[in-house]
């Protein structure tokens, strides 16, 4: 994409811009770090343009505060707005207190309520933070989904972040970026740090 013009210009009959404002779904995965961290930049950039974003959490615990849900919340109005939820079972390598069966129920909730939420239209940007973990782990249809995004009204753009996202997951998306991790400090035996990891 040589100064940001497409390699290719598809006969579809539509216009440059009707081709442009698709809505899209986008996915961050692979083993890489960065894959919420850009998914968030991604909503800041909505929050600035007046969207109305909803991000979604699916294993981070309720009891763990991110440093992007304190900045979102400590934006001033006027612009977009944004809604957070966590409806995860603690961090994905070390899953929280309650049953698998309790965790599987509370992501299928967390999914019907996505959907509920796409079907009304209610946001501009869906963030699914960490959502290939409940379809890889069964907790979620991965059939469902592609059908519910595919089949979305209006302009509603989705990112879904998470290592391992579903063939069926990457082949319906729009947008694919795979981070590959090269090195890590976990590596060598250092833990995550303010700032940095939260």
């Amino acid at each position: 994409m040589p100064e940001g013009q497409p390699l290719v210009v598809p006969n579809d009959g539509l216009t440059t811009r009707q081709r442009r404002n698709r809505p899209l779904v986008m996915v961050h995965t692979g083993d890489g770090k960065g894959k919420s961290t850009a998914a968030f930049g991604l909503a800041l950039r909505g929050w600035n343009q007046g969207w109305d974003i909803g991000i979604f959490q699916f294993v981070k615990s309720a009891k763990w505060r991110l440093g992007e849900q304190t900045a979102f919340e400590m934006l001033p109005p006027g612009k977009g707005s944004v809604e957070w939820h966590k409806m995860g079972s603690g961090w994905s390598w070390s899953r929280k207190a309650g049953s698998e069966e309790d965790h599987a129920a509370d992501a299928a909730e967390g999914w019907a309520e996505i959907k509920r939420r796409i079907a009304a239209e209610q946001h501009d940007l869906y963030l699914l933070d960490e959502f290939t973990y409940p379809i890889n782990w069964g907790w979620v249809d991965i059939d469902d989904v592609v059908e519910t995004l595919a089949n979305r009204p209006g302009n509603q753009h989705v990112v879904i972040t998470g290592r391992r996202a579903d063939p069926k997951l990457v082949e319906l998306a729009d947008l694919v970026t795979e981070m590959t991790k090269v090195k890590h400090p976990m590596d060598a035996g250092q833990k995550g740090q303010k700032g940095i990891e939260w």
